[in-house]
């Protein structure tokens, strides 16, 4: 018989608004039960049907992507994350995830457990924790609150990832107004294990026992999923306390635990306390396995007066993992924890029985069947976009006068834009040397990491590119999956797979619906083309406040393989005499759709506007002819043209390299689309003189266009007869323009 907790409550409107269900799933509940939930059972419920543990409106869309390959170890969904084999008997598993909401309540504490938590999927797939990317999206730094967030997210990732000892080794940062008090804090992280010691969630084995190690669990996080991530911030409501507080020493000692625990070969399961803590970590793992669970929650440690179950159950206090362990291992598994001073209890049973039974002692609060309750309904609605989204498509170049300043004072500006800027100051925060396993860190296309052991490197991107999905969002979803791709292509990587993180607005909206719909559809499809599968991901929704939407913002991080770490290559140019040449394109042609979504549009003419387009099959041969051309020895830099167009992109590998550049290339009249255009499928590459000849070659053998533009050397940047600056001029706009802009 229920009591305490488990005593059914009167259900309101305001009881429903803070778990985040709707009166039509409540009742859909009471139809699954046949009966009133209790207050424990509810809140069990409002959790794992949460956006974002549920993905309701995001499921039925996701299985779109592409899921496999002969490489991929890994069952998208089921785990914590992708596994991909590398060959040598070893894989990589990597996952990026959001800690949106959290983040603009506490930013520091928001963004450093969003490391904490993407650390923990990694070390629940049983591998070690081998580097983290972020994605990271503000307001304009004009205004103290977004200045506010940007600092206080940055602090928070330096702090947390610094003191687990994980290098922070790549990133990306992007400023827009849409973002303003809605910040994007998506976390990647990579880690290496064994192919053949992969780890599972799933929870099979009947009588094994259930251990929650780490932290004790008090009130922090509780309606973290379901009050916080699962709503739109539309008032002012004090959400502190649904805000997790992190302790990254305590993580340190729970990973090197865990991962001594698994070596022993004792543990069956593994599962992370994230979102929905112990609710949604137990059920998971059971459901996983086909069985069911009997938990005991007296034996879980506690670090506050009082709390009831409820509170327990909800808690997404940090630095916890749950092990399933068979009874005869339990002392030994015990004593590894023991050994490291990391708490372990004895919390619950595997049964055969597919019910959800939770107890304080002898008194029973929740008994729930495993299938209702991880199954969340799903919603396929109908998308349909504004006409204010429709009229923003349209442009032509003589709606878009030719500027009044000259070019190499636009140049200028776009080099200091807080988009473009050099980061430095951000990732210098971060200690990305530790665990001497990078070779190419932060301000690269990607990093680039060695594998012990081996010949072999991984090369880690992340990319994201709101402004192209607002305004066409199936093109700019395939162009952030291509633009990633390419970014490891540029490092001289083959690219295996992706993680995604889908940050938009509330899908209820049909014109929110219409651009998640169409995004997926997008990534799906360059999926498809350049053959990199989905392996893991997350989604995050009601990014929106007082009715205004963040631009639709999928993030992708990508995986790739170097087979010899010494082809590993930079965007820099790699000295003086070099030949600069650009792939994909010939720089006399320009269209109307090279400037949408482009910086140059936005910070000069004040304007999102156009329609990009992406011819995916021209950018897999452009990504291959630069892939080829790395590895024979031909190329010594490559660097993705991107934000900024030709000229910025440029000036990027002649400041990064120290080195002058003089170009002399045709340029249409049309020349600010020529130069800061952002046309893609375009990759600029420096190569001795005595390797031209085979560079054209191959790239006409793979039907790619090559425009020769000049060649680098001397102190000055020159471009045609329309720039001639120093080196130390455009180094001087890009170093400083983040730091004058308030960063």
């Amino acid at each position: 018989m229920l009591g305490g907790n488990g005593i059914p409550m009167a259900i309101t409107k305001e009881k429903l608004d803070e778990i985040a269900l709707s009166r039509a799933e409540y009742d859909l509940i009471l139809e699954r039960l046949d009966r009133e939930p209790t207050a424990v059972e509810l809140g069990m419920f409002g959790a794992l049907w949460s956006e974002h543990c549920g993905y309701k409106h995001s499921k039925p869309l996701l299985r779109l992507f592409s899921q496999q390959s002969s490489r991929v170890l890994s069952q998208t969904g089921a785990e914590n994350a992708g596994a991909v084999d590398i060959g040598d008997g070893l894989a990589v598993v990597f996952k990026v995830e959001s800690h949106n909401h959290p983040s603009a309540v506490e930013p520091r504490q928001g963004a450093a457990t969003g490391v904490g938590g993407i650390v923990r999927d990694i070390l629940a797939m049983g591998a070690r924790p081998i580097a983290l990317l972020n994605s990271l999206r503000f307001g304009p730094l004009d205004d103290a609150q977004n200045r506010h967030l940007f600092h206080g997210v940055v602090g928070g990732i330096s702090w947390y990832g610094n003191c687990i000892g994980v290098p922070d080794v790549a990133g990306e940062i992007f400023f827009d107004e849409s973002y303003s008090g809605n910040p994007l804090v998506n976390a990647m992280c990579v880690g290496l294990v064994r192919a053949d010691s992969i780890a599972t969630s799933a929870a099979s084995e009947v009588g094994n026992v259930m251990l929650l190690v780490g932290a004790g669990t008090g009130r922090d996080g509780i309606h973290g999923a379901s009050g916080l991530a699962s709503r739109t911030f539309e008032e002012e409501v004090e959400l502190r306390p649904t805000v997790q507080v992190g302790n990254p020493f305590l993580e340190k000692v729970l990973i090197e635990a865990c991962l001594e625990a698994l070596d022993t070969g004792l543990v069956n399961a593994i599962q992370d306390l994230g979102a929905a803590g112990l609710t949604s970590a137990a059920v998971e793992s059971a459901a996983g396995g086909g069985r069911g669970i009997s938990l005991d929650i007296s034996q879980v440690h506690q670090r506050e007066e009082g709390m009831s179950a409820y509170e327990v159950m909800l808690s997404e206090s940090q630095e916890r993992m749950l092990l399933v362990v068979a009874p005869e291992n339990v002392d030994a598994v015990r004593a590894v924890f023991d050994k490291w001073d990391v708490v372990c209890m004895e919390i619950g049973h595997i049964i055969g029985d597919k019910v959800a039974r939770v107890s304080v002692g002898s008194e029973l609060v929740a008994d729930l069947p495993i299938g209702p309750l991880s199954e969340a309904p799903q919603y396929r609605l109908e998308g349909k976009p504004t006409q204010e989204a429709i009229d923003r498509m349209k442009l032509e170049f003589d709606s878009v006068p030719l500027p009044v300043d000259d070019p190499q004072e636009i140049l200028l500006r776009l080099l200091a834009s807080p988009n473009i800027a050099n980061k430095e100051g951000v990732y210098r925060q971060y200690d990305h040397q530790v665990q001497t396993n990078t070779v190419v860190g932060p301000g690269s296309d990607a990093a680039v990491l060695r594998v012990k052991g081996t010949k072999k490197a991984i090369a880690v991107a992340i990319d994201g590119n709101g402004r192209l999905c607002q305004l066409e969002p199936y093109q700019g979803g395939q162009i952030v999956v291509a633009e990633v791709c390419r970014n490891l292509s540029c490092s001289g990587a083959s690219p295996l797979a992706i993680t995604d993180c889908l940050n938009f607005g509330n899908p209820e909206r049909p014109d929110i619906y219409y651009q998640l719909e169409q995004c997926i559809q997008g990534i799906a499809e360059a999926c498809r083309v350049l053959d990199v599968p989905v392996v893991s991901g997350n989604v995050s929704l009601y990014n929106e406040s007082r009715g205004r939407a963040i631009f639709p913002t999928p993030v992708i991080g990508g995986l790739g393989l170097l087979q010899d770490v010494g082809n590993a290559t930079r965007s820099a140019f790699a000295g003086a005499g070099m030949v600069v040449a650009l792939l994909g394109a010939d720089t006399s042609e320009v269209e109307p759709y090279d400037l949408a979504g482009s910086e140059y549009l936005q910070r000069i003419h004040g304007r999102v506007e156009g329609s990009p387009r992406i011819d995916l099959n021209l950018e897999k041969r452009v990504q291959q002819a630069c892939r080829w051309a790395i590895e024979q020895g031909r190329i010594t830099s490559a660097h993705d043209c991107s934000e900024g167009g030709l000229a910025v992109a440029l000036a990027e590998c002649s400041i990064q390299g120290g080195v002058g550049f003089t170009g002399d290339f045709p340029v249409p009249e049309r020349w600010d689309v020529a130069l800061f255009g952002e046309r893609q499928s375009r990759i600029i590459v420096g190569l001795p003189e005595d390797q031209w000849d085979a560079l054209v070659g191959l790239a006409s053998g793979l039907g790619v266009p090559v425009t020769r533009l000049g060649q680098t050397g001397g102190d000055r940047f020159r471009v045609n007869d329309q720039m001639d600056l120093l080196v130390s001029q455009i180094s001087e706009a890009w170093n400083n323009g983040l730091e004058a802009a308030g960063g």
